[in-house]
């Protein structure tokens, strides 16, 4: 009987630690499955997702630059959510309108969020700050709206689908001699904008080259990013006598010299570069801007691809306004991603680069976008004017 109860004993305790073990065997698989999933999540490597990072400003000084442009992004998510059969996540990082964070921005969506791709930033400064980090890991970047050369400029693995200051600059110079008959012009820009110093010098070169005068330029004043008050600027300006002031800078503080030049009864001629087209130049310059004239990238009034119908349409419905120039940007920056991906039939970062180096005769919302050695895309220019408080089109120049 002794014998029997022992025998029962040991098979209990036998049948305890089996289950036991086998238990502990799967809460161990378990576990190790939840922590691959998420190092999965952590690398970006789930088998379904395929991440492209988004660094823009959302907030600071250029925030409303930013937020146009995600729109633009968002929407091409929404209407084309995968490639090669998984879903393409959007990571969005804010470089808060600085140098400093557009880089740190950039270093997390490569180390932490391991983006196989990455679009960004309004504002060439921020571009520029960010580029040797994506070069270094050899990531590609599309630019929506950066214009600065210096954004591709020796860099592999950065593109834009916008056109580029030389020639912004030259549409300008070309617009105020021909159109406005102007000879003499001052300048007054925001030194601390990286996009703005390049337009300038840009305007310049090509108003000196259509003057034939050395000393077409009669003033030239400069402004920090951030500024207010722009009274001695705008003397200093007034005062050379020039018969137009090109103020290439942020839509708020080139606002703000339009509306103080008026209220300081100087009436002269005043335009800008593509920087301008946003609300807040509208809201803050109010009654001041009207008759402002700029160059930007595009126009609803005038589609130019079959996809620039679907992108009208669709953007109108989502956000219920018409878009911006940089919003259709965002639009195509994101497509030719997505097109590189699907023709690489990898999301492996360089397969990807090599694919957008390739981007040629591309259907754009802004356009046909053809990328050339330098990464930079060959595009049309459209002057912008503003009537009764709204951006108007005037016209389209070909490069």
């Amino acid at each position: 009987m002794f014998k029997k109860r022992i025998a029962w004993l040991l098979l209990i305790a036998f049948l305890i630690i089996t289950l036991t073990v086998s238990g502990c065997g799967g809460n161990n698989q378990s576990a190790g499955g939840g922590k691959q999933e998420q190092q999965n999540e952590a690398t970006g490597t789930e088998e379904d997702v395929i991440k492209i990072g988004v660094f823009e400003p959302m907030t600071g000084a250029n925030a409303a630059g930013g937020a146009m442009e995600v729109e633009g992004i968002q929407l091409a998510n929404e209407l084309y959510p995968e490639v090669l059969g998984k879903k393409i996540k959007l990571v969005i990082a804010d470089n808060k309108s600085d140098k400093v964070e557009a880089a740190n921005a950039v270093t997390r969506l490569i180390e932490k969020e391991k983006v196989v791709a990455i679009i960004g930033s309004w504002g060439s400064s921020f571009s520029m700050a960010a580029g040797p980090i994506a070069k270094d890991n050899q990531i590609p970047v599309v630019a929506a709206s950066a214009t600065n050369p210096l954004v591709t400029l020796g860099n592999d693995f950065y593109f834009r689908v916008c056109f580029i200051d030389p020639f912004q600059g030259r549409v300008m110079a070309n617009y105020v001699y021909n159109e406005l008959g102007a000879r003499k012009a001052a300048i007054i820009k925001e030194v601390s904008n990286d996009y703005a110093v390049g337009l300038a010098k840009f305007f310049t070169d090509t108003f000196t080259e259509l003057t034939g005068d050395p000393n077409c330029i009669v003033a030239n004043v400069d402004y920090q990013t951030g500024d207010q008050e722009f009274s001695a600027q705008i003397q200093t300006a007034a005062q050379a006598k020039p018969d137009v002031i090109f103020a290439p800078g942020n839509f708020t503080e080139s606002a703000l010299i339009i509306k103080q030049a008026r209220e300081q009864g100087v009436n002269i001629p005043i335009c800008g570069g593509d920087t301008w087209e946003a609300p807040e130049f509208l809201e803050i310059g109010g009654k001041a801007v009207e008759g402002a004239v700029f160059s930007t990238f595009f126009t609803s009034e005038v589609p130019i691809t079959e996809e620039s119908e679907k992108f009208l349409n669709e953007y109108r419905k989502k956000y219920n306004q018409e878009p911006s120039s940089v919003a259709a940007l965002g639009y195509d920056a994101y497509l030719v991603i997505r097109a590189a991906i699907e023709k690489a039939g990898s999301a492996d970062p360089v397969k990807v680069r090599d694919e957008i180096a390739k981007t040629k005769d591309f259907v754009g919302a802004a356009g046909i976008i053809t990328l050339d050695e330098n990464g930079d895309a060959v595009k049309s220019a459209v002057l912008k004017k503003v009537q009764d408080g709204k951006f108007v089109y005037q016209t389209t120049i070909e490069p």
